[in-house]
């Protein structure tokens, strides 16, 4: 039976979290990003907080049967080192931070450096 690298990675999904616990995450700050629907390959590099405000996804995890669904509304972690494939079946929108919400000044100076030619569904109006 083949090892999958993806075994101990897990999602993290909180369903509808409290309007204290995204004021104290700071979300509205957060840059944003969106996709329309479709099959996506990702390989997460870093962690990822995200907070979607519409959209549905059903992710795969690579080599293995797994999947995990979340939507509007959820706050979902994705660990470093994950790859999968994202099914979107509703366009996304969402607020989303790299490295975990535990390290937002480092992470939004490095999305900075972003050229947004190269990412134009990324908003950098941020909150400081």
């Amino acid at each position: 039976m083949a090892s999958n690298s993806n075994s101990n990675l897990i999602i993290n999904i909180e369903s509808n979290p409290s309007e204290s616990r995204l004021a104290e995450l700071n979300i509205k700050c957060w840059p944003k990003w969106g996709c329309s629907p479709g099959k996506y390959q990702l390989k997460f590099d870093a962690e990822e907080t995200c907070y979607l405000l519409k959209g549905k996804v059903i992710v795969y995890t690579k080599g293995s049967s797994e999947f995990v669904e979340f939507g509007a509304g959820d706050l979902v972690t994705i660990p470093k080192g994950l790859s999968c494939t994202w099914d979107v079946s509703v366009a996304v929108d969402k607020q989303n931070l790299w490295g975990g919400a535990q390290s937002t000044p480092h992470v939004l100076i490095s999305i900075c450096n972003f050229n947004k030619t190269n990412f134009p569904s990324l908003d950098t109006n941020w909150c400081f």
